[in-house]
């Protein structure tokens, strides 16, 4: 069918949200709105389904979410026993996030699937863990993580409380393709009356307080070893972090904690951080704001769905000095393996996680401390299928950490995804662990570039909206798998196509550039976003010598894009 023709059947027949049929009325005139809307299915992957709340094929709203729940249910029930059909539901605090959740829990219902839903929004990390804790055979979670608040997205997780592999999503995307008529063929049921029959089910407060524990028990020193007593500022930016993040945190002894009022509790129009990512300096603004007026000696934010975190510290001028997701992986790293030998813990056969996009930093410090590195694609689920594959083979006490660049991090194996609650825990413990001593984090960082050599990592990201901006995407991509020589006139030593597949990786749309001197570029489309995503890192003497190579790489690769 046509986009146009489709745009008529909606008309029809998307009457249940009046939010959608306004919407469909307004772009009645407008044929380039009808065509953005509707020229496509939004796209179903690894990472589920993401993309601009609205009406459309092409957006988020109750019927896509529906369309999506019903090949989730069908590649359940084709898979799994009628014991073992059970699904976990969380949300956060996005628009429309509670009422995608429940529409979504309406449908498994309806299929004949047992539900447990939170009672209220949780965080990512909660979701992975209520899988495995309920002996689930899949679980969603509503959520566009850290993107501006006209988007929203549903995450797709398996059995063992990671996201989907990408043979289970291939799996899923033919099963809600097949669901060819999505105003008949959806199974439908009244949600409140899914609680009253006891198809859906809140999930007990129990698994919400061991995943807790689970957290806590990631502490890596002895009750008295450290001052606790410093003074923390801590965001949640309006998403789902302030009930989980506090209760860690004061449970584990943290009690000197202020909150940024306005980024406190949940809001999906994000009015003070419209852009609600600890990577980007514009949504720490505020909290740094605090953290000055408190003279707080630590800042943490946590985005929407509270499976990233962001922090800042003081430097020796006492400005606030914001630190990357690499520099507090790495930081977190060494933390975690010199308290694994100091306490006697490490396991003979440790071994360390992270992303090709992620700095090999990380690998040089794994190294020193004799712990194997393992090189992932992007994704945190990649990772997590690494735990799993640990796992498996009855090693899974050998993971002791993972991180990526999008400040992403887990030191424990309870869940199978990035972790903000453990990621804040461990923060504040290797804070408080080296103030005691009287180095501060920057004085840290400078040690371990002092010891390995200083590495600069960045990651620039170009928009490219639209059918035409995907095709650009796909053209640019073609042309750098041509044969280039240098960029920026840096030799490229070596190049890795990961479309082709690489050390056993599952095929993917990235290539990653080595240069001289241990440079390297990666390329790649965003999976969840309409953006192209270069990642660079530099080895250089010092910090100037980085930033100007950097330059000089950036303006190469943005003539490549234009």
């Amino acid at each position: 069918m046509s986009y146009l023709s489709i745009y008529e059947e909606w008309c029809k027949n998307a009457t249940e949200d009046a939010e959608v049929v306004a919407e469909l009325k307004a772009m009645e005139a407008d044929e380039a709105k009808i065509e953005d809307a509707f020229y496509r299915n939004l796209a179903f992957g690894t990472g589920g389904l993401r993309g601009v709340i609205g009406a459309g094929t092409n957006r988020m709203n109750i019927y896509t979410v529906a369309k999506a729940s019903q090949g989730l249910a069908n590649y359940v029930i084709k898979n799994y026993h009628p014991r073992g059909r059970r699904i976990a539901v969380s949300y956060d605090s996005r628009i429309k996030s509670d009422l995608f959740a429940k529409t979504a829990a309406a449908v498994f219902a309806a299929n004949g699937i047992k539900v447990f839903i939170y009672s209220e929004l949780m965080p990512t990390p909660c979701l992975s863990y209520g899988v495995r804790a309920l002996d689930c055979a899949a679980g969603i979670m509503i959520t566009a993580s850290h993107n501006p608040s006209k988007y929203n997205g549903y995450k797709v997780y398996g059995k063992d409380g990671c996201q989907i592999t990408t043979e289970a999503a291939d799996e899923i995307l033919k099963e809600i393709e097949d669901v060819d008529d999505l105003f008949e063929t959806v199974k439908k049921i009244d949600y409140e009356a899914t609680l009253q029959n006891g198809y859906v089910e809140f999930i007990n407060e129990n698994v919400y307080t061991d995943f807790i524990n689970e957290v806590l028990r990631q502490s890596l020193v002895n009750k008295d070893e450290i001052n606790k007593d410093f003074a923390i500022v801590y965001s949640p930016l309006n998403g789902t972090g302030l009930k989980p993040v506090t209760r860690a945190l004061k449970e584990a002894g943290y009690t000197n904690i202020s909150l940024v009022e306005e980024q406190k509790n949940p809001d999906g129009n994000f009015p003070t951080c419209p852009y609600p990512n600890p990577e980007i300096k514009e949504a720490m603004a505020l909290g740094i704001e605090y953290a000055k007026q408190k003279n707080a000696d630590l800042l943490l934010a946590t985005d929407p769905d509270c499976d990233r975190v962001g922090i800042a510290v003081k430097n020796s001028d006492g400005e606030y000095v914001l630190l990357s997701g690499n520099q507090t992986g790495c930081l977190l790293l060494d933390y975690v393996c010199s308290m694994r030998v100091k306490n006697g813990t490490m396991p003979a056969d440790a071994e360390m996680v992270k992303t090709i996009v992620t700095t090999d930093l990380g690998q040089q410090i794994a190294e020193n401390y004799g712990v194997k590195t393992v090189n992932v694609l992007t994704g945190f689920k990649f990772i997590g299928e690494e735990i799993g594959r640990l796992e498996k083979q009855g090693k899974v006490d050998s993971y002791i950490f993972g991180f990526e660049e999008s400040y992403g991090y887990l030191s424990g194996s309870y869940v199978r995804d990035k972790d903000a609650v453990d990621g804040s825990l461990l923060i504040c413990e290797m804070f408080a662990y080296y103030k005691t001593q009287g180095i501060s984090l920057i004085d840290k960082l400078q040690e371990l570039y002092a010891k390995y050599g200083y590495c600069l990592n960045s990651l620039h990201s170009y928009e490219f909206e639209g059918s035409s901006g995907l095709e650009k995407m796909q053209s640019i991509m073609n042309s750098m798998r041509e044969d280039m020589s240098e960029i920026a006139d840096i030799k490229i030593v070596k190049k890795d196509d990961y479309l082709k597949g690489i050390d056993g990786l599952p095929k993917s749309d990235v290539i990653k550039f080595y240069l001289e001197d241990n440079g390297s570029v990666v390329v790649r489309p965003s999976g969840t976003e309409p953006k192209m995503k270069i990642y660079i890192s530099i080895s250089a003497e010092n910090e100037e010598s980085a930033d100007a190579i950097e330059k000089k790489i950036i303006s190469f690769m943005e003539q490549l894009l234009k």
